[in-house]
């Protein structure tokens, strides 16, 4: 993989949640051919195992550690293990999170009618559902960042975490995913002040549309052709295509970088192709 900047994290302890995904494995493998240590954190250890392994196997730095960034004692566990492995954390990147078919309605707009149909309505929305996604987004983002914030206390550390393009503006369907989203964003903010006075910068990236697992159902049907959600997709977003997952590693650098984004805190950054700035007209 050829980086887009030319930074410098030799000898950086960088933790990452959500470390077994398409898009969070990419950002490790990155940070290691920067010269970083690798702490690879995800609830698939396999997963996360895998990535690990390679970034090992090209000269990396790299271990997985199992991990429930929801369960706080869990974190903490983890937390000593990372730092007998390989020191204490340096940045931090939240990349845990995801969205739940029980989170999500069946159609965009609501009609009377739909109270009578066997279909998933905003009034029928499960609240465990919404409970797990808004939880696995924002409270998976707060555990980490107390547990693993403490180690950057006056030297200069770098929070990163993940807030979605949808943040800006929210999408139809999926309405805890984009709260949570946006909840993300403005705790990023919230962070960032909180802890200017000790060194700690806290950044995020607002990726628009980009393929995973996650949702590749949902944007390609079975025979590989594109749904009704990608036309509109595609419609809204001048650039008129998906992103490609090495296009986030430039503002994913820049923003890890002291030297490149010293004085850059509290930002959220959209990688979108332009979606979040399109009105449709």
């Amino acid at each position: 993989m050829k980086l887009p900047l030319n930074i410098d994290l030799k000898d950086k302890v960088v933790v990452i949640t959500g470390a077994g995904g398409v898009l969070c494995s990419m950002f490790a493998k990155a940070v290691a051919q920067c010269g970083a240590k690798v702490a690879l954190l995800d609830l698939n250890l396999d997963a996360a195992e895998k990535f690990a392994e390679e970034i090992r196997s090209e000269g990396g730095v790299a271990k997985a550690f199992k991990a429930n960034v929801l369960d706080k004692a869990v974190m903490q566990e983890v937390h000593e293990e990372v730092v007998k492995a390989f020191g204490p954390c340096d940045i931090l990147i939240n990349g845990a999170g995801g969205n739940n078919p029980k989170a999500t309605t069946t159609n965009e707009y609501f009609y009377p009618e739909d109270l009578d149909k066997d279909i998933a309505t905003f009034f029928s929305l499960d609240e465990g559902g919404v409970n797990f996604v808004f939880n696995l987004n924002f409270i998976g983002t707060l555990i980490p960042t107390q547990i693993f914030a403490k180690d950057m206390i006056g030297k200069k550390g770098s929070i990163l975490n993940i807030s979605s393009m949808n943040a800006f503006t929210p999408l139809t369907k999926i309405p805890a995913y984009s709260a949570a989203k946006a909840a993300i964003s403005n705790f990023t903010q919230w962070l960032a002040v909180h802890f200017s006075k000790v060194g700690i910068r806290v950044n995020a990236i607002a990726p628009g549309f980009f393929v995973t697992a996650q949702n590749k159902n949902l944007l390609f049907n079975e025979d590989g052709t594109p749904t009704a959600r990608t036309g509109k997709i595609l419609a809204a977003t001048p650039m008129e295509r998906f992103g490609e997952a090495e296009e986030l590693l430039g503002t994913l650098l820049y923003l890890l970088s002291d030297e490149a984004a010293g004085f850059v805190t509290g930002v959220v950054i959209p990688v979108d192709g332009g979606f979040s700035a399109y009105s449709g007209v």
